[in-house]
């Protein structure tokens, strides 16, 4: 987003666990503040540089220590980039537990210090519970091995949780053990076209009744961000005719172990949303083809790019119940309607899309396309959005984390006292306040 800058001189790119550990005892003893980098797809500045900090990339340790083929237990380097691991494990039929638009570039060390949700979220849970054990370098050089290959260890505290979505600022992650899933045998989605958002909470009940175990996936597009998917080349699912009358749409995925079971049931699916007295659908298409399957998952993974052609965009990855998605979205907009922000050279859009988890709150990625980065557009905007995010119990950052963006917002999801209690953690960890530096913590 080009919206953090510092002044760095000097990068760092160790090879080895020992490295690391000696850079970061050597700027603790001497107090320079630390920035661990990993594949640098955050979006809220959490591996940006605030000052003239030392950068400590992770891209030179990228090897894959272990791979168990019976528990599916993968040990590797932080540095080992997402869509490679997935390349590793397909030939042992296993996958990576998180699947991200910026599998491409982005690092499992990133992903596990910013807790990364993802596309896989519904199927497989969140990192807290799939990483099973981190090796950490702490701020005074020490090797917290804790790379454990145990599913079950129950023995006193879990320290590993307090590295997972830390964002760098109570260690350098530099190992992870996680449990990988056995690959699915078949893979299908379909994308919805529906009247009215006020049908998206009713079809979610519904999936979930007749997909059941295969359900993988229930990701939200709004219509005007699935506009801009097509304008800027990222695919379409639906031709013209078809994504009339249509308010949004729903891509739903499955995966499981028989092609004819699931396909079987997606059919019924299908036939039962299209013949109901009051459907909850217009229409849908059903990937018949691994091609039509990648290009359909190619429009919901090229919204972020879709946006960013557009303009320069706001973003806000917020949780709110899933009924307030559209809510969010129109209030938002009259709110900049009423500021007279919403014309031409100033926001172009307000639009939305996201991950629907367990059907009572929802990951909303809420983006503001504008002309420019402007103070007035800032200034109406938060803290509007955090604001409205408290009035709904909801989350400030449900994936992207805190970083440089949203240390001012913490409040707005996190009380007082958890506040005081993360600041005195960090202050037992780091006293001396070297790990990336001005992140997570106001």
């Amino acid at each position: 987003m080009n919206k953090y800058h510092g002044k760095s001189t000097t990068v760092l790119k160790p090879r080895t666990t020992k490295e690391v550990s000696e850079i970061v005892k050597w700027c603790n003893d001497r107090r320079i503040g630390i920035v661990p980098q990993g594949g640098n797809t955050g979006l809220v500045g959490g591996s940006v540089p605030v000052k003239d900090e030392l950068i400590l990339s992770l891209a030179n340790m990228s090897k894959v220590r272990a791979f168990d083929d019976v528990s599916g237990i993968l040990v590797a380097d932080a540095g080992c980039i997402l869509q490679s691991l997935s390349d590793y494990l397909a030939p042992h039929n296993y996958v990576f537990p998180l699947d991200l638009g910026a599998k491409g570039s982005c690092q499992v060390g990133g992903n596990v210090s910013t807790n990364a949700g993802g596309l896989r979220l519904l199927r497989y849970g969140s990192l807290h519970g799939t990483v099973l054990g981190l090796e950490v370098v702490l701020p005074d050089g020490t090797i917290l091995d804790q790379l454990t290959a145990l599913r079950k260890d129950n023995t006193g505290y879990d320290l590993k949780q307090l590295f997972i979505g830390a964002e760098g600022t109570l260690g350098i992650v530099t190992g992870v053990s996680i449990l990988t899933a056995p690959a699915p045998q078949a893979l299908n989605n379909v994308m919805l076209a529906l009247p009215k958002f006020d049908n998206v909470l009713p079809l979610f009940k519904e999936v979930k009744r007749q997909l059941s175990e295969i359900l993988s996936a229930f990701e939200y597009i709004d219509r005007s961000v699935y506009d801009l998917a097509v304008k800027h080349n990222q695919g379409r699912a639906l031709d013209a005719e078809e994504v009339e009358g249509a308010e949004c749409f729903v891509l739903v995925e499955t995966s499981g172990g028989n092609r004819e079971h699931d396909e079987q049931k997606l059919n019924n699916l299908l036939e039962s949303l299209m013949e109901a007295d009051e459907p909850l659908i217009n229409t849908g298409v059903l990937a018949t083809s691994p091609a039509q399957f990648a290009s359909l998952w190619a429009i919901r993974e090229g919204l972020t790019e879709a946006v960013s052609k557009e303009g320069k965009a706001y973003k806000y990855d917020i949780s709110v119940p899933l009924q307030k998605f559209q809510e969010v979205l129109d209030i938002t907009r009259e709110h900049l309607k009423s500021k007279g922000l919403m014309r031409e050279g100033a926001v172009r859009h307000v639009v939305g899309y996201g991950h629907v988890g367990d059907g009572k709150s929802g990951n909303l990625h809420l983006n503001v396309v504008a002309d420019a980065y402007t103070p007035e557009i800032e200034a109406a905007l938060e803290p509007f959005v955090y604001e409205l995010v408290a009035k709904y119990k909801g989350s400030v950052s449900a994936e992207h984390g805190i970083g440089v963006m949203k240390t001012h917002a913490l409040q707005y999801s996190k009380n007082a006292v958890s506040i005081d209690w993360m600041k005195r953690i960090k202050q037992l960890f780091d006293p001396k306040g070297i790990m990336n530096p001005g992140k997570v913590l106001p």
